[in-house]
């Protein structure tokens, strides 16, 4: 899909011009750079989108929000809060998923767009696949490092998980991260090193395992680490839902948390505070970011250049961590 922002770079002009040029309910201009912008249209195949005489002019009202999926509580609890803070601003906020797939985003996107959305807030966003670009958007949760996002400090979370566990005393520690291309769980990696290096404690990296968000991904991560003579005292999975994966993999193995595991989760949904032993988490500030999300779209519409604001999470102690303990 041909967008304005690539009819502008192919003319040499701004997005504003073109939208000026190409807009059929303004006189005709036959300047030579209304003449270029014209040509370069035609042939690079530019359909006009509706999106942009919707963001500027005659708008819908309603925002697009792309997720993974809904099944994920995570993501379900940031929607809920976009779709309540659009609602407070006199819009309606519609869902789409695409089970983290770039085609399947592609084409909600695509979706989103023939139905005329004021734009669009995306959780979705890869490190390996750059986001749809002439699109008046914002990120949450996750950023390309390019557009709009509206992020939780995830060093920051995954270092103040860290810390916490040393200061109990444990030096063993395990992270069952998430997949690669996502910017929240390669933040939470980053942080867990540097939190162990800022306390002096070696970075072993064969304590390090998972590549998924998924409570499967965490059973299987969790027995990898615990079913060995040498396992670690403590465990630091980078979200709740892999973290009651390592609580299966513990109790299937018969360790007792916190006796024998202290484990942290990240996100803080709202079952880990009442599960048998109620988890130890970092806990994301979903309405915060919900919010600025909402602001930087607006910024988006309006041309403002893009900007990534960082909010930091909380540690929330709970009944999962307990002192290290003695080994023989």
């Amino acid at each position: 899909m041909v967008t304005i922002l690539d009819v502008a770079r192919a003319a040499g002009v701004s997005k504003s011009t073109v939208s000026r040029v190409l807009d059929e309910r303004l006189p005709r201009s036959n300047s030579e750079t209304a003449q270029r912008v014209r040509q370069v249209a035609a042939e690079l195949g530019y359909v006009r989108d509706p999106l942009a005489a919707g963001m500027r002019r005659a708008g819908t009202s309603t925002v697009g929000v792309i997720v993974p999926r809904l099944t994920d509580t995570v993501m379900a609890m940031l929607y809920e809060q976009i779709a309540a803070t659009a609602a407070s601003r006199g819009l309606f906020a519609v869902v789409a998923t695409t089970e983290d797939d770039p085609a399947t985003e592609r084409f909600a996107v695509q979706t989103l767009v023939r139905r005329r959305v004021d734009g669009l807030v995306l959780t979705t966003a890869r490190l390996d696949v750059p986001t749809a670009q002439g699109v008046p958007h914002a990120l949450a949760l996750r950023t390309d490092g390019i557009g709009p996002a509206a992020i939780g400090d995830d060093n920051l979370g995954a270092r103040l998980a860290v810390r916490h566990l040393i200061d109990l005393g444990h030096r063993r520690i395990g992270l069952v991260g998430g997949p690669g291309y996502a910017s929240s769980a390669r933040g939470r990696l980053d942080g867990y090193r540097e939190g162990l290096s800022e306390a002096g404690v070696t970075v072993d990296d064969s304590l390090i395992t998972g590549d998924s968000f998924s409570m499967k991904s965490g059973e299987l991560a969790g027995r990898a680490l615990l079913d060995r003579a040498d396992r670690p005292t403590a465990i630091f999975a980078v979200n709740d839902n892999t973290a009651i994966g390592v609580m299966a993999a513990a109790h299937a193995l018969g360790l007792r948390i916190p006796e024998d595991l202290s484990l942290v989760g990240y996100n803080d949904i709202p079952v880990v505070s009442s599960l048998p032993v109620p988890l130890t988490t970092v806990r994301v500030p979903f309405a915060q970011i919900a919010t600025t999300a909402l602001d930087l779209l607006q910024e988006a519409g309006n041309d403002r250049a893009a900007r990534t604001v960082v909010t930091p999470p909380t540690l929330i102690s709970r009944a999962s961590t307990g002192t290290a303990p003695a080994r023989p």
